[in-house]
């Protein structure tokens, strides 16, 4: 019986590694993972009720042997940028967005996620998750920039469509700007207990990256291709190459410490996942295509005053900043030698070690959630999350492919007990609108949010909702 129904859970996560894109909000990882989970936005590290826990903890897979999920949420986040009048207007060799005010078109996102977890003996357990978590997708329709090839000079100033001015550079479309990254996770844990209150568990992390983007070849005379060259070899690596993937591992360490009947303390540790490069974007990236996936930590303690309540505690760090691609910052290439600024290093042109990025730091989530079970088959839940987004004020502009701004998750969800071990589930999530208003700097173009044009403005925010459901059994 066990066998068969691990052969179908594993067809299917075959199948939804290829084929499901993934999205997420504290920065470009989800709230929480699992729709109990969500239900208190994030929060219950130390309570595991299901199988999908152990995507948050392997040592969960003792506790919910012989469980299984299956789920499947709406997602939608809703993105906007807009950009300042220039006192430069593309002049003395400024590169200006707009000025205009866009929304992103893509809205509408399906995440399934599925687990089980199987008793080996009285004492240990293993188990196979699969789910997303990261991805970014933006949709700049429209837009334009303003740019003098080569600042004071016989070249005509040019205004071209497309949020960067991709259309100069997109093969004669107009010009649609944005990036699409999608993170699918196949996770294998065992978990053991040591005595009658402690359990640990490890797992390993297999990963799968799907990245495009479009729209930012205007970027091409700051890569280290074209720096290299002497300014005669353009980079094919760049953009509007289409869909790209990597694939890589890691792995993840945790525990659960039930330290009273009331009190249950657990951690957990996700190790940085080495991933290949994307060589289809390898002018684009660090490192030539690098895009590792940061480490995270959490803990979680769980209060039970009584026998229907349980009152959630967490934490989650999740390290943005050890990861070159996402933590350099854009100005970096300042120091390429083709922007014409003294710089002499051609590693701090886009694609190499030192390359421009998104400039993110490092983020910490703090979570509270509530549980509470009416005694009647209903059980309902609750939740708050805030955490400071990684994105500073003078990385906006080219943060505009990846507004990750969100800050604060409301959450509610419940489950309905159904006979013979069966339940569904649902939550919701409502993440309010935050914005990162990049500032005119001329006076200090390094504190600017238009690096490339210090006299203007660039702003970015996001809000999004999310609706999941799913269906437990035994």
């Amino acid at each position: 019986m066990h066998l068969r129904k691990t052969s179908r859970l594993a067809t299917a996560i075959a199948t939804l590694l290829i084929t499901t894109p993934l999205w997420a909000t504290n920065g470009y990882f989800t709230h929480g993972v699992g729709t109990k989970n969500k239900g208190m936005a994030g929060s219950g590290l130390a309570m595991p009720e299901d199988a999908i826990s152990v995507a948050n903890n392997p040592a969960a897979a003792l506790a919910n042997a012989g469980k299984y999920d299956l789920g499947i949420a709406v997602f939608s986040p809703l993105r906007a940028y807009e950009t300042g009048d220039s006192l430069a207007n593309g002049q003395g060799g400024a590169f200006t967005l707009g000025p205009d005010k866009l929304d992103s078109k893509n809205k509408y996102f399906f995440i399934p996620h599925m687990a089980g977890a199987w008793a080996i003996d009285d004492v240990s357990a293993w188990s196979v998750a699969f789910y997303g978590r990261g991805g970014m997708n933006t949709r700049w329709d429209g837009g334009s920039a303003t740019f003098d090839p080569d600042g004071p000079g016989p070249a005509p100033i040019m205004t071209i469509p497309g949020t960067y001015g991709g259309s100069l550079f997109s093969n004669g479309t107009k010009g649609t700007a944005g990036v699409d990254l999608s993170q699918a996770f196949l996770e294998f844990g065992y978990a053991r207990s040591a005595g009658e209150r402690f359990t640990w568990g490890v797992s390993l992390i297999g990963v799968m990256q799907v990245f495009s983007a479009r729209g930012v070849g205007a970027f091409a005379p700051y890569t280290e291709t074209f720096a290299a060259s002497g300014g005669t070899v353009f980079p094919s690596k760049l953009s509007n190459n289409g869909h790209d993937q990597s694939y890589g591992y890691g792995g993840k360490i945790g525990f659960q410490w039930d330290v009273t009947d009331k009190v249950a303390f657990a951690g957990s540790y996700q190790t940085k996942m080495r991933m290949g490069e994307f060589d289809k974007y390898s002018d684009l990236f660090a490192e030539n295509g690098g895009f590792d996936i940061p480490a995270s930590l959490k803990f979680g303690i769980t209060f039970r005053p009584n026998e229907g309540l349980a009152l959630n505690f967490d934490v989650e760090n999740i390290a943005y900043d050890e990861i070159d691609s996402i933590a350099n910052p854009v100005r970096n290439v300042y120091s390429c030698p083709t922007a014409e600024l003294g710089g002499t290093d051609t590693s701090s042109c886009f694609g190499g070690k030192n390359g421009g990025g998104f400039g993110w730091e490092d983020m910490t989530i703090y979570k509270i959630g509530a549980q509470w079970s009416s005694g009647n088959d209903w059980t309902w839940r609750a939740g708050y999350s805030h955490g400071d987004q990684p994105i500073p004020e003078r990385e906006t502009m080219f943060n505009i492919l990846a507004p990750a701004t969100i800050e604060d998750h409301i959450t509610v969800g419940l489950t309905r007990a159904l006979p013979n071990g069966n339940e569904w589930s649902m939550s919701f999530m409502y993440a309010l609108n935050n914005k990162v208003k990049g500032p005119a700097s001329p006076m200090n173009p390094f504190e600017s949010g238009n690096p490339f044009d210090p006299t203007q403005t660039v702003d970015i925010d996001m809000d999004q909702w999310e609706i999941e459901f799913a269906w437990g059994w035994r």
